[in-house]
């Protein structure tokens, strides 16, 4: 992994990010010390196994249903929501 100073991200920045597009990385330095790392995205698929694995999601307990298959609730009227809502009956 290359290490490159911030100075030159700044001033180069569009060859740095075709060179991270093409799938390389850097370690940004500051003053001399590594304070960040450049990379290409992970993969979504990558990232949700990762995330998975380290326990700060999990998968659905039950099948993702159609919204069609939800059940709906019985047919109220707007007015008859709002004569509620102001008390009349």
């Amino acid at each position: 992994m290359e290490t490159i100073p911030h100075r030159e991200l700044r001033n180069d920045s569009s060859r740095v990010l075709a060179r991270v597009q093409a799938g390389e990385r850097f370690v940004i330095t500051n003053r001399g010390k590594p304070v960040a790392v450049l990379a290409p995205p992970a993969p979504p698929s990558t990232e949700l196994e990762h995330l998975r694995e380290s326990g700060r999601t999990r998968a659905a307990a039950q099948p993702k249903r159609r919204l069609a298959d939800v059940p709906r609730a019985a047919a109220v009227s707007s007015g008859d929501l709002l004569d509620d809502l102001r008390g009349r009956w």
